[in-house]
């Protein structure tokens, strides 16, 4: 039986784990189970509570699972990055962000790769029609659209769920955004990816999707990551607008040049005539 994704060659799903032993063996099994024929890469921030260990277990027993140990917590961001570098190296096709919590459902996954056909990179948003979120506080989710809104009016992203972080990219559209300086972490990482595939001229499609609050573990937000990306956003935003008027300005000289030289052409006509 041929797989359903065949044609979107080597897939890997990258988990980033820290501290979720209760979770590692759930999101791997079911992920198995959405996309058979996808490769696993848990990316481990040598979690203290075994989550490791664990995910080596899993590798020994399904080489679909394979296991990056890393030396410590250095943030989703980093960890998602050696992700695409690991992968790229190998030479997969299609690389995909997920947390490890099961938030980001694998049982939807289908409908993100099968999107991707017609675009360069895929986002599974929990704001557009058709998109939710369950069990989530108000207080969680007023951040959350007021955030995507501050995001959208300050760079003009055509995003409704530009923070989310279930994300299917293509190893050509990580190629092309020149990776080397993005130093962003949390949200901030997922709106810098964003706006940089839309600044690139990349095909962004958004998929809803069904974001359910984590059952087991901790959530890894916090203050200081909202924070980041508020005050990265602002600066982005006011840098993208002082790069306009630049262009705008540099577009109007070069028009009274052209004008001017136009004028001068005519009087020249005029006086050999």
């Amino acid at each position: 039986m041929t797989a359903p994704f065949a044609d979107l060659g080597r897939i890997l799903v990258i988990v980033p784990t820290y501290n979720e032993i209760e979770n590692v063996r759930r999101i791997t099994a079911r992920v198995r189970a959405a996309v058979p024929e996808a490769d696993i890469l848990v990316a481990d921030d040598n979690s203290p509570d075994g989550t490791g260990d664990i995910a080596d277990k899993l590798a020994a027993a399904d080489d679909h699972i394979l296991v990056m140990h890393r030396l410590g917590k250095e943030g989703l961001a980093a960890a998602y990055m050696a992700g695409f570098a690991w992968g790229l190296e190998r030479d997969y096709d299609v690389l995909i962000e997920m947390d490890a919590d099961g938030s980001h459902s694998p049982e939807q996954l289908p409908a993100l790769l099968d999107a991707l056909r017609d675009a360069d990179l895929v986002l599974g948003s929990r704001w557009v029609p058709g998109g939710t979120v369950v069990n989530w506080p108000r207080s969680r989710e007023v951040l959350s659209r007021g955030g995507n809104l501050y995001t959208r009016m300050a760079l003009q992203l055509p995003l409704m769920d530009a923070t989310g972080g279930y994300r299917v990219f293509r190893a050509q559209t990580l190629r092309d955004l020149e990776l080397h300086d993005v130093a962003s972490q949390g949200y901030c990482f997922q709106v810098d990816m964003a706006r940089r595939a839309i600044a690139s001229g990349k095909r962004v499609v958004e998929v809803p999707i069904t974001f359910v609050e984590r059952e087991y573990g901790d959530s890894k937000m916090s203050g200081s990551i909202v924070r980041e990306a508020l005050w990265r956003v602002t600066v982005w935003g006011a840098q993208e607008r002082a790069q306009r008027v630049r262009s705008a300005m540099a577009g109007r000289r070069a028009r009274r040049t052209a004008a001017q030289g136009s004028g001068r052409r005519r009087d020249d006509r005029t006086g050999a005539a």
